[in-house]
């Protein structure tokens, strides 16, 4: 299955359920504007924003949001800590292009496969450093801006979607994104895997979750 790589028609503007936090659509904004509006929240954690090609979308995160969200990143952290493979967690750095006339920030990202590249370095610069290998994205209610272009159109290999329900993985291929059922990142994991162990995290104790994953990583490594 390929996900579709352009915008989906989209309002003026659009808000969605404040229970999973707040989405705001604007169309019609310049480059400068959203450089801006990036400089203006720079040290705010509350906000995230994509831009492509004039539509910004302004993502108010809540609390059911992050939690999914810090959950999936601490799988990865585990995961690849007992399998021995060095990362990067760069959760939500600003990426952009203004070659492009794109830019997101995302839910959560790691460099993996180009964590040489990026070690020691204290900015990044997509004119001359790769994107992440891979990002983390909470889709808990249907998103008002189709987020997939932009992440193809930067050149990020591989995506980790959650809708509410289950954990998707896709890889970047020629006519933009196909589901897989096994990360391309940590070659052990799938997506039935990381679904479980989400699902896992809201029931157990986090020091018991930990330990399972842990458990299973070391074992996935030996086969």
């Amino acid at each position: 299955m390929s996900v579709q790589t352009e915008i989906a028609p989209t309002p003026a503007a659009s808000v969605a359920s404040p229970e999973v936090g707040q989405q705001v659509v604007l169309h019609g904004i310049s480059w400068e504007t959203y450089e801006q509006l990036l400089s203006d929240f720079q040290d705010s954690h509350a906000a995230h924003f994509t831009y492509d090609r004039g539509v910004l979308e302004i993502m108010v995160l809540s609390f059911k949001h992050e939690t999914v969200n810090r959950t999936l990143a601490q799988l990865v952290s585990v995961i690849a800590e007992e399998m021995q493979v060095d990362i990067i967690n760069a959760g939500s750095t600003t990426f952009k292009r203004r070659d492009l006339a794109r830019g997101f920030e995302p839910d959560s990202c790691f460099y993996i496969q180009n964590e040489g590249r990026i070690s020691g370095k204290a900015e990044i610069d997509l004119d001359t450093d790769p994107p992440p290998d891979l990002i983390i994205e909470i889709d808990i209610t249907s998103p008002s801006l189709n987020k997939f272009p932009v992440y193809a159109h930067i050149g990020v290999p591989e995506v980790w979607r959650y809708d509410g329900a289950r954990v998707t993985f896709f890889v970047l291929a020629d006519e933009g994104y196909e589901a897989t059922q096994e990360s391309r990142a940590l070659p052990a994991l799938t997506s039935r895997v990381a679904t479980d162990f989400l699902e896992a995290g809201r029931q157990l104790k986090s020091t018991v979750w930990s330990r399972q994953l842990r458990d299973w990583a070391r074992k996935a490594t030996q086969t």
